[in-house]
């Protein structure tokens, strides 16, 4: 009997389904020329904030309950960055980027969260952003924060050409804090 081939549930779980489809149907033969990541701080955005959330691939509306649920559940105290340690985290991140030869179009970071906008190199887009959050969080406890900083996962969009570099740019740009 042939078993059939199925990707690790692992791989589906991180893919963004808006951007599966677009990957699939829209552009099946496009070269991507950009990421867009964003990831959080711990306990900033937990499953039911009223902001939305996102599970099993699906975003859905903030739930109190859940929220509270979630709060229960945290290990640690949120994580909510300084000017200082902002500061940290964004030159460190450029410093690893030009150590690995990544081109950065665009970063930001915030108190709670990291916009960044990366040009593809050797590395996949998985292993860049934890290396990423590695150094920077290493850096942070250089400077006496101690505990977990980052979410385990990150969010990411595709740019399939310069003008869509060019949008992310401009989100990054006019997203203050």
């Amino acid at each position: 009997m042939k078993k059939k081939h199925r990707p690790p549930v692992a791989v589906l779980n991180q893919i963004d389904f808006a951007n599966l489809y677009l990957l699939i149907m829209i552009c099946p033969m496009s070269k991507i020329i950009g990421y867009m990541v964003t990831w959080t701080t711990y306990g900033s955005w937990l499953p039911g904030d009223k902001r939305g959330y996102v599970r099993c691939g699906e975003t859905l509306d903030g739930e109190k309950e859940i929220l509270e649920r979630s709060k229960e559940r945290q290990k640690n105290d949120t994580i909510r960055l300084n000017k200082k340690e902002k500061e940290i985290v964004k030159d460190t991140i450029i410093k690893e980027a030009e150590r690995i030869g990544q081109i950065v179009e665009g970063i930001s970071v915030y108190s709670n969260h990291v916009h960044l906008l990366l040009r593809p190199n050797s590395k996949s887009i998985e292993d860049a952003v934890s290396r990423y959050k590695s150094v920077s969080t290493r850096a942070l406890w250089e400077t006496g924060r101690k505990g977990r900083i980052w979410t385990k996962r990150f969010y990411k969009s595709f740019c399939f050409d310069e003008n869509a570099v060019i949008r992310e740019k401009a989100y990054i740009a006019r997203h203050t804090d």
